[in-house]
């Protein structure tokens, strides 16, 4: 079984960054399907994501929910420095402060989990 977890950085505003976030979403349902262990982090600009893809208007929401549970969190600091705090709180996504404020991704490392970037 392969340890994955996939860390979105890329932000809203490019068609570019869309395809970044659905190929992103489309490899940790992939690895879902084959029963891997997957975990999603939002971090930096990504963390605009989640307001986006909560929405079920979105055309990638269908993607999103179904790989939701494999959410690990979204980083504290990034949701406050790029203002959606407020609207991540609103949703059932962890804000993560394990290390500075940011998620940990050095856990992963130490757990084995290979660290994919998009």
């Amino acid at each position: 079984m392969n340890k994955v977890a996939i860390v979105v950085l890329a932000g809203t505003e490019s068609h570019e960054s869309l395809g970044r976030i659905v190929n992103a979403l489309e490899l940790a349902k992939e690895l879902q399907d084959h029963d891997d262990e997957v975990q999603i982090v939002f971090d930096g600009a990504g963390t605009e994501w989640i307001p986006e893809l909560e929405d079920e208007d979105h055309n990638a929401h269908p993607l999103y929910a179904a790989v939701k549970d494999n959410i690990h969190g979204a980083c504290k600091f990034c949701a406050k420095a790029f203002g959606v705090i407020n609207e991540i709180q609103n949703t059932d996504v962890d804000l993560l402060d394990e290390y500075d404020q940011h998620p940990s991704l050095r856990n992963f490392i130490a757990d084995d989990y290979q660290v994919i970037t998009f």
